[in-house]
This record gives C-alpha cells, sequence and structure tokens, in this order.
C-alpha cells in the first residue's frame, strides 16, 4: 500500500478533470466512513444522551421551526 506522502504527491499530479473525480469520490468515502461511526455509536447507545436531550428539548418548547433559522430572505 502506498504511504500517504506518496499519495499526497500522486493527488498533486492529477489534473484538474481527474482532481475533480478524486474529490468526489472523496467526498463519498468520507461520507460512507461517518454514517458507518453514526450508526455504530447509535447501536452502542453513545448517542442516547444526545436524543434524550432533543426529546427534552422538544418537550419543554425549545425548539424552533427549521424555517426560523434559515435566514432564507
Amino acid at each position: 500500500m502506498s504511504s500517504i506522502v506518496e499519495i499526497e504527491d500522486a493527488v498533486r499530479h492529477l489534473s484538474r478533470e481527474d482532481f475533480a473525480k478524486f474529490s468526489h469520490w472523496f467526498s463519498e468515502q468520507r461520507n460512507l466512513i461517518w454514517d458507518r461511526q453514526i450508526e455504530e455509536d447509535s447501536a452502542s447507545g453513545k448517542l442516547d444522551r444526545l436524543l434524550k436531550e432533543v426529546d427534552d428539548d422538544i418537550a419543554k418548547g425549545r425548539t424552533r421551526p427549521t424555517d426560523e433559522l434559515l435566514d432564507n430572505r
């Protein structure tokens, strides 16, 4: 397997078109890893405290509609 230095060097030498393709691929990979991490954390109970906080905030009316948070003027 290539070292990080070799990978970095290879990326530096990509054409614009290949860099764009690589960037898209890399972004997709990062998203897949993030999704797996969220699934693992959820299954293990690591997110239970946060989900309870969300439920409590909703029950106590401490939330706002997304439209209000996004200033789409």
